[in-house]
């Protein structure tokens, strides 16, 4: 199976490096749970760097076109509730054609979509008070499914890009990283890690980093599938066909999984 998935096969012949942005949904702690909310969810989009250069233009072309300026930062939450810059979502009839441009823009790129989510509440029922931070073991699973991705092109690599969090929080994030490094995972040995993982960076939000943009919009929708599967959910359905899968298609276990 490519990493794009049968019909873009072809891509997977150019020999080039990779980058992954992550961005969360959900909180992470298990001190309390929201009823509404109980789930912790890591999403990570895998790009070629070609193809992330070509991302970058048709979105900062989009920001252009409704905001006159490339430094509105994308962030689903403030569209969703039409905040700040997207007040003039208000107005149904630019809304329609934000969505419609900003779609057909997601939609079109190629990039790949690993998915961990954590149910807090059943997390925190089968493991009481040795329960794994949802952060954790989230970025454990993606960071093992981008090496099986990265595993189809023996001379590529990739950097893991994420956003500032504060510095403690930034700090505890580095060290699950270095763990995960240094002992791998059930399926991955430390030195196919290492040879395969070449940077760990964050940026803080006023960077204005596209594919980290990207990720934040990819987040929630696959939160919404996961928490209400049966639910019709647009914003999913436009990245359904990226998400990491086996080659029948399955994603659901392969490149989305639900703990616990």
């Amino acid at each position: 199976m490519s990493v794009y998935g049968e019909k873009e096969k072809s891509v997977l012949n150019l020999k080039e490096d990779y980058l992954v942005f992550l961005d969360e949904t959900g909180d992470h702690g298990l001190s309390s749970v929201d009823k509404n909310f109980p789930l912790f969810l890591l999403a990570g989009c895998l790009f070629e760097n070609s193809e992330l250069e070509k991302t970058e233009q048709e979105i900062n072309n989009f920001k252009k076109e409704f905001f006159r300026t490339t430094e509105v930062i994308l962030h689903s939450r403030d569209i969703r509730k039409c905040d700040g810059a997207f007040q003039i979502l208000f107005d149904l009839e630019i809304k329609k054609k934000f969505y419609e441009k900003l779609n057909k823009i997601i939609g079109d790129a190629k990039f790949v979509i690993f998915g961990s989510g954590v149910n807090k509440e059943e997390h925190i029922k089968k493991y009481g008070r040795v329960a794994k931070d949802p952060y954790a073991l989230s970025l454990s699973f993606i960071i093992e499914r981008l090496i099986f991705c990265l595993d189809k092109k023996l001379d590529s690599t990739s950097s893991i890009q994420i956003e500032k969090r504060g510095r403690k929080e930034d700090q505890l994030l580095l060290n699950q990283y270095n763990k995960i490094l240094d002992n791998g995972t059930y399926f991955i040995t430390p030195d196919r890690l290492k040879k395969k993982i070449d940077k760990f960076e964050s940026f803080l939000k006023k960077e204005n980093i596209i594919g980290l943009q990207i990720a934040d919009l990819c987040a929630y929708p696959l939160a919404r599938h996961i928490l209400n599967p049966l639910e019709p959910y647009p914003p999913f359905d436009i990245i359904k066909s990226k998400i990491y899968c086996d080659s029948q298609g399955k994603f659901n276990g392969y490149g989305l999984k639900v703990f616990p």
